[in-house]
């Protein structure tokens, strides 16, 4: 290889290396043949050079040239020219290679798929050769964007002061919501280990443990359904903070994303973000992780009900339910089938149906209008309407009436390009409440999780009110994704105590599941809290994908199957045996 190395790279000729002697490696992207003249793009992870095989070119040169195919892995010896036309698309495009040298490294078979910048081959065909979708440029700069991100964000975190810290793999299992893998122990038969959901609890004693400002980059496994922002193992930038309140974890928060932003993309984000409430964010946009790179909100239409004629609207409002009014600007030529569309969003969501109205410049027309004959014009400024919009209209209870209209929100966000491109937009989602009732079973649940602080004005009234308590929790939102979920903890042993009682949480279970957490908590635990940004999530906003599995070198389906190396897979008897287990189902899969 020593006679064939690289002298640069294929991303790194310019103009003012016209004369200068180079040798390249990579691999044949393109070889035109124009008469005995071969041009050959030559592509590494840095860019693509042009190479050149003249009529004047060594015997050997020329005929190793022709005999290039897709992909073949070769060095390449030459001197750089300058191009009679310059090409202004790449990087490289003012400078060519003459070559008189080729050697082959190694041959590649015939592709299952082209190697372009972005591959319109099937997923699963390309996660089966992933090796050959790394190859592209597309997947390069999102690697690329990953590596700078993560660089990003020790760089920041390191600068604050937190220490870097590693927690186990091989945990207890603790269920956090998710079911856990585990993983037999065969040096005590009949006892497994899990996997960590997330470093939850490791990171709490390491507060208890006076380390006072911890993150990892850690890795984390939930045995769940995929899809497009999940997969069975993934990456949190889990951090921990000792004597802090929330305005301190928004702070260092905003400080790293800002960093990440700058550093990584070249963007500039305005900090600090938004505060929204958790009950405004649903009212207002319909959801708790909303999109807020375009304005239009839900606006209540109940104040128009009574007046109407519309029986429905008014046994919604009788029964307690409300109705949500969002105006399509511009869409008052939407057919019956577009129309039709939006309203199987709204059902996807729980809504019963999507009735609609057109404003014209007489008033309103088709749809419900004529239930509301007496009161066109109100409507219409109320509603900040204008001729040429739809108004659509969602009644239900509360939630499922701002759920149901805030995904009908997003599809027209969507389908009017409401959205720029390569913009971000953060915010944070606040007030949550701590509580949420039960009608099954007729008892309190924790909304999130029982290790979350109540907010002071609701710790005299826990027992009495649980349904208005709110908690010191938090989530950061970005672009209409959930990015960070976070919280001031349970430190006092007595409140940790009320909130197991209010949600009917067996001590002794609690003992079981988390007794060394609990345990740890008697030696003077200090206030504490933290977040845990997505990685993974994190970048594909940043790389303008909708799913994980582009950011990610080697990621499940969404059948959680690695379909390259085909794992999961049946393990022989003798290692069965030799971790004491049996498979007792009637049928593997082979």
């Amino acid at each position: 290889m020593e006679d064939h190395k690289r002298t640069t790279h294929c991303g790194a000729l310019r103009a003012g290396d016209e004369g200068s002697r180079v040798t390249l490696n990579g691999w044949v992207h393109r070889n035109r043949d124009h008469g005995g003249v071969h041009f050959i793009d030559l592509r590494d992870r840095y860019g693509i050079t042009q190479i050149v095989i003249g009529e004047d070119a060594p015997e050997a040169a020329r005929t190793t040239a022709a005999s290039l195919k897709f992909e073949y892995c070769v060095a390449v010896t030459g001197k750089v020219s300058k191009r009679l036309t310059p090409n202004p698309k790449v990087p490289t495009g003012e400078i060519e290679v003459l070559a008189d040298s080729i050697t082959v490294l190694s041959t590649c078979d015939v592709l299952p798929f082209m190697i372009d910048d972005k591959c319109d081959a099937k997923e699963d065909l390309r996660m089966k050769y992933r090796y050959l979708d790394l190859r592209s440029s597309s997947m390069q700069r999102k690697l690329e964007l990953r590596h700078k991100t993560t660089f990003a964000v020790r760089e920041y975190l390191n600068a604050q002061g937190f220490l870097e810290i590693e927690t186990p793999t091989l945990i207890k299992s603790t269920p956090e919501g998710a079911r856990d893998f585990v993983v037999p122990a065969r040096l005590h038969p009949g006892k497994f280990f899990a996997l960590p959901q997330s470093p939850q609890l490791f990171k709490q004693i390491l507060m208890v443990g006076g380390c006072d400002k911890y993150y990892q980059i850690a890795r984390c496994y939930r045995d769940e359904d995929a899809r497009g922002d999940r997969q069975l193992e993934f990456t949190q930038i889990d951090m921990e903070m000792s004597f802090v309140s929330k305005d301190d974890i928004f702070s260092v928060t905003e400080g790293m994303m800002a960093h990440i932003f700058s550093s990584a993309l070249g963007y500039e984000l305005p900090v600090p973000f938004r505060r929204i409430p958790y009950h405004e964010a649903l009212n207002r946009f319909g959801s708790d992780k909303p999109e807020l790179r375009f304005d239009m909100e839900l606006v209540s239409f109940d104040a128009f009900v009574p007046g109407c004629s519309f029986q429905v609207f008014k046994s919604v409002l009788d029964g307690g339910g409300t109705v949500k009014a969002l105006v399509a600007k511009g869409c008052g030529e939407y057919s019956r089938k577009q129309i039709s569309d939006l309203e199987e969003v709204a059902k996807t969501y729980g809504a019963k149906g999507l009735a609609w109205m057109k404003v014209t410049d007489d008033g309103l027309d088709g749809g419900v209008s004529k239930f509301f004959t007496d009161q066109p014009q109100d409507i219409i400024k109320s509603l900040n309407a204008a001729p040429g919009d739809l108004v659509l209209l969602v009644a239900d209870q509360w939630q499922t009436a701002c759920t149901a209209a805030g995904a009908v929100r997003l599809r027209l966000g969507k389908d009017l390009s409401l959205i720029q491109p390569g913009t971000f937009s953060f915010a944070w989602i606040i007030d949550f409440p701590l509580f949420e009732w039960n009608a099954e079973e007729e008892k309190w649940d924790p909304a999130h999780h029982m290790f979350t602080m109540p907010q002071k004005p609701y710790l005299s009234s826990l027992e009495e009110k649980p349904g208005e308590v709110l908690a010191d929790m938090y989530d950061l939102v970005c672009n209409g994704y959930e990015l960070a979920s976070g919280s001031i903890r349970v430190h006092d042993p007595e409140i940790q105590k009320r909130i197991f009682s209010i949600v009917g949480f067996d001590p002794e279970e609690a003992k079981k599941r988390f007794g060394f957490l609990l345990e740890a908590f008697k030696y003077g635990p200090p206030p504490h809290g933290g977040i845990a940004p997505g990685l993974d999530r994190l970048v594909m906003i940043m790389a303008g994908e909708e799913s994980i599995r582009e950011v990610i070198a080697f990621p499940k389906n969404t059948n959680g199957i690695s379909p390259m190396e085909d794992s999961p897979s049946v393990i022989d008897e003798a290692q069965l045996k030799e971790l004491h287990l049996a498979v007792t189902a009637e049928k593997m899969e082979e």
